[in-house]
């Protein structure tokens, strides 16, 4: 069976675990167009050299892929009442502890759900509406990255309330009761896997990729809630380069 998993450092982990407001990364502001967008991120901080030097860059384009088994997925998502952070650059819920995810025999803990539009990844040379980004650490030192695509369909409740509670500026608005993450999750097992980096900086690789093949539905109302706080905050494709990608049922 394939092993995915690799290490990534702490103080990557850092960065993206503890993403701060606009002025974050220690150093000059980075953003999603514009003089500091995606092409200038390696020259705002030597940090961040791999976003232009690295080979193995996230998002991409899902494909060509080879069918392949994969490591079993188990998630035990607790529903709670997420603080919805807005950073200056995007909207994303906080875990408290006590969420899990078991890739194979190794478990790792939900910490945060981040919300990017249009999707980062593509399928095929199109972008769906919207990409959930599920990360996930064990310990300090692994990184596991699960996503899930949104299109515009039927209303997803709780995708609704948390749209509903997203921070029109800079702050934390706490949800008034708890939802349920695995409501998230679509019906269907197929995945995509593949090892990429980061996709915002320091672009840092030797990150692994759960991505669900079979997208959710969301009202468009709901989606059209986030774009109108951040019309786009989404990296451009990477260049697969000499990567595998691999597709699975779990």
């Amino acid at each position: 069976m394939v092993q995915f998993l690799r290490f990534v450092t702490l103080g990557v982990l850092g960065l993206l675990l503890q993403i701060g407001a606009v002025s974050a990364q220690e150093g000059k502001v980075w953003t999603y167009n514009g003089p500091e967008g995606p092409e200038k991120w390696a020259e705002l901080e030597a940090a961040n050299a791999a976003c232009a030097a690295g080979l193995e860059q996230s998002p991409i384009d899902l494909r060509p892929y080879y069918i392949s088994s994969v490591e079993p997925l188990a998630f035990d998502w607790k529903a709670q009442p997420f603080p919805m952070v807005n950073n200056g650059r995007s909207v994303y819920a906080q875990v408290a502890k006590g969420s899990t995810m078991k890739l194979g025999s190794e478990e790792f803990a939900l910490k945060q759900i981040l919300f990017h539009v249009p999707a980062e990844h593509a399928v095929d040379g199109v972008r769906h509406a919207m990409e959930i980004q599920f990360v996930h650490t064990q310990g300090q030192k692994k990184l596991a990255m699960v996503s899930v695509f949104v299109r515009a369909g039927d209303r997803n409740e709780i995708f609704s309330q948390l749209m509903g509670h997203a921070p029109g500026k800079l702050g934390t608005q706490p949800l008034p009761n708890a939802v349920d993450p695995m409501t998230l999750l679509p019906k269907g097992r197929g995945v995509f896997r593949y090892r990429g980096s980061l996709t915002m900086p320091p672009c840092t690789e030797n990150v692994d990729w759960v991505i669900f093949e079979q997208p959710i539905e969301a009202a468009q109302s709901d989606i059209d809630v986030f774009k109108l706080i951040f019309p786009m905050n989404a990296r451009p494709l990477q260049p697969i380069n000499r990567r595998f990608l691999l597709k699975g049922v779990y």
